[in-house]
């Protein structure tokens, strides 16, 4: 499918299935529903343009590698919704905001420049750790931990990827 065969219909399904999925895990979506449905839709069209969603407020690179941490949800969502009661898109909103107890304020970009994530990446690495019968992986998202030979297919707390694990320990 190319980002011109994305119908409102697209955008309807992805936006009722996602709207499920994350309220049973405790999510939020954005309230505005014509503005959620633009911001599904630049997932979607990142989707059929790179092969996974891009955060469609930010410049992905088209190699999914580099991106990892800005397909959504992405790995700053939930450092934004506990600091700033949503995500940098809007896309993800608290509690808080969504029954008018906070007000939605402007949220800083927490994304490293390209310089600053692979200098990150580099200084992240860890040695093996021999006494342990596994290595601990940790889901970028959620946080989630699991010790096992290799990270689970799907995070079980936030539904993501196994691309999406990085080695912890």
């Amino acid at each position: 499918m190319s980002p011109a065969d994305i119908t409102v219909e697209d955008v309807d399904a992805f936006y009722k299935k996602l709207k499920e999925e994350i309220e049973s895990k405790g999510y939020h979506l954005n309230p505005d529903e014509v503005f959620t449905k633009e911001l599904l839709e630049s997932i979607l069209i990142n989707q059929s343009r790179y092969g996974y969603g891009a955060c469609p407020c930010r410049l992905a690179s088209g190699i999914k590698e580099e991106d990892l941490d800005i397909i959504c949800p992405c790995d700053y969502r939930d450092p934004d919704l506990n600091e700033f009661g949503a995500c940098y898109c809007g896309l993800y909103i608290s509690k808080e905001i969504l029954n008018g107890e906070k007000k939605l304020s402007s949220i800083p970009e927490r994304r490293p420049g390209p310089l600053e994530r692979r200098s990150l990446e580099k200084s992240t690495e860890k040695e093996d750790l021999s006494s342990l019968s596994f290595p601990v992986w940790r889901c970028r998202v959620c946080g989630y931990l699991c010790a096992r030979e290799e990270p689970p297919e799907t995070c079980p707390i936030c539904n993501v990827g196994k691309e999406r694990f990085e080695r912890f320990i």
